[in-house]
C-alpha cells in the first residue's frame, strides 16, 4: 500500500443494514474481498474495487449512503482550515484501529471525513 497524499480521496465508507448480505453481493458481483472488524464494520481494499473502503452497519434509514474520506497528515491543521473556510465539525477527532479521524460538513451540508495515521 502506498502512503496516502494530503487532501486526496483515500477511502469511501458506505452504510449497510446487513453486512453478510452486503459482503455476499459485492463479492459475487464484483469479486471484492473483505476484512471484518467486529459485528458492525468490514473493509475492502483497492486491489479489486479501485479504492479502499468499508461498510458500517446501521439501523437508520440510509439517506446519503457513502462517506467520502480524505487523508491529511495533520488533523488539527486541516480541521482548523475547514472551520476557517465555513465548514463545521460534525464528529470530533476520534481513534480507530490504525489511525484517527473526524467528520465535517462543508458549507452546503455534505458530510465528509478526514483521517490520518496514529502519531
Amino acid at each position: 500500500m502506498t502512503k496516502p497524499k494530503n487532501n486526496t480521496i483515500n477511502y469511501l465508507e458506505f452504510k449497510a443494514h446487513n453486512l453478510a448480505i452486503t459482503k455476499q453481493f459485492y463479492n459475487n458481483v464484483f469479486g471484492w474481498e473483505f476484512t471484518d472488524y467486529g459485528e458492525n464494520y468490514m473493509s475492502f481494499s483497492c486491489e479489486k474495487s479501485g479504492i479502499d473502503g468499508g461498510f458500517e452497519k446501521t439501523e437508520d434509514v440510509i439517506v446519503n449512503g457513502v462517506l467520502v474520506v480524505l487523508y491529511h497528515d495533520n488533523l488539527i491543521e486541516i480541521k482548523q482550515q475547514i472551520i476557517n473556510f465555513g465548514g463545521s465539525i460534525k464528529v470530533d477527532i476520534f481513534s480507530f484501529p490504525g489511525g484517527r479521524r473526524f467528520q465535517f460538513l462543508d458549507p452546503s451540508g455534505n458530510e465528509l471525513a478526514v483521517w490520518s495515521y496514529n502519531k
